[in-house]
């Protein structure tokens, strides 16, 4: 790849991530204090293990962009133990690591970073591989949101909760126009 193909797929890839990280904030918000220990069965992660795991993948991901290769600790610290506070946490980081990528130079997103022996792509490359996986989990826990009482937040678009980009006035009311069921 050259410096030139990685900047382009910076400035794709980018807006996407800072994009998709709005929507996992308010995923990892909305878990309810006192159910973070809920898992629909057995074998789930609970809401704040799989929470934990959302984020700071992610946050590892980024981190590997921005410093040529794979380093553990980059999740948050055993004292974020609610959705809020994990919220608080991706949010402060993401930022952060966002604009050291901003900085980076097309020689470093085109520098290939090995990915724990199983790939070895370009930097740039794992911006892509840090929304995948992030929009994954993210889903599993959103899924997770209703049956701990919580209300899902729109997402793409609304919710059966919550409208898309409507007002507090028009959340609070509950009625909001969603899209067609196909």
């Amino acid at each position: 790849m050259t410096p030139e193909e990685a900047l382009f797929l910076r400035s794709y890839l980018l807006p996407q991530v800072r994009s998709e990280q709005t929507v996992t904030r308010r995923i990892l918000a909305a878990i309810p204090e006192g159910k973070e220990d809920y898992r629909p069965h057995e074998k789930n992660w609970t809401a704040l293990r799989l929470a934990r795991h959302t984020a700071g993948t992610e946050m590892w991901f980024l981190h590997a962009v921005i410093h040529g290769k794979f380093i553990d600790g980059q999740g948050p610290s055993e004292d974020v133990r609610t959705g809020p506070a994990m919220a608080a946490w991706y949010e402060e980081q993401g930022a952060r690591r966002v604009a050291l990528i901003e900085a980076l130079t097309g020689e470093e997103l085109a520098t290939p970073v090995d990915y724990i022996g199983l790939r070895n792509d370009p930097a740039v490359h794992y911006l892509s591989l840090a929304i995948r996986h992030t929009v994954h989990h993210r889903g599993q826990l959103s899924a997770y949101l209703r049956p701990m009482g919580a209300k899902v937040p729109a997402i793409y678009v609304a919710s059966a909760d919550e409208p898309f980009n409507a007002s507090p006035q028009e959340r609070a009311s509950g009625k909001f126009v969603r899209p067609p069921a196909f």
